[in-house]
């Protein structure tokens, strides 16, 4: 199944400004990834083509790297997922910028199923989180979107199979 999934935010702020939040991501002053309720975005090394990580069980490895404007990253894992996602910057030419974070992908196998049922709703409120955070680092409002409840179920019953996976 092909899948091109896109979410979009329009920022007042600079390109510049909202470039150096890309660049920041997985770092100590990462204030893009919405690392407080998600899982933490990490890498191998600084953000450079060839660094491989990912968060949670989503693995990738950074495919091209233009800082300040592009980060594109090519999946790895899970199994039945191949392709890309990325966080572009634009500049408007009437000034401010638009943050888009875009996945371009091929589902095969179990991702046809968990790709619409799990990790879609998912992905989606985790972009936007990551798109409020954005707006709070640049100084703007927020759109604050609460959670669905498919996501809030998905989101517990991961709690508990963690919690059972420890014990």
């Amino acid at each position: 199944m092909r899948v091109h999934n896109a979410h979009a935010r329009h920022f007042a702020a600079s390109a510049d400004a909202v470039g150096r939040l890309v660049d920041g991501l997985s770092s100590a002053d990462d204030r893009l990834w919405p690392r407080d309720r998600w899982p933490a975005m990490r890498f191998d090394r600084p953000l450079g083509v060839g660094a491989a990580g990912g968060h949670g069980p989503i693995r990738y490895t950074i495919e091209s790297y233009v800082p300040g404007r592009l980060l594109r990253c090519r999946f790895t894992a899970p199994r039945g997922v191949r392709g890309t996602h990325q966080y572009e910057v634009e500049a408007l030419a009437g000034g401010g910028a638009v943050l888009r974070h875009e996945m371009t992908m091929d589902t095969s196998g179990p991702a046809l199923l968990t790709w619409p049922l799990m990790f879609r709703p998912l992905h989606d409120a985790l972009i936007e989180d990551s798109l409020d955070r954005a707006a709070v680092a640049l100084g703007e409002a927020p759109v604050g979107a609460p959670w669905s409840p498919v996501v809030r179920l998905l989101r517990a019953a991961g709690r508990m199979v963690r919690a059972r996976a420890r014990r």
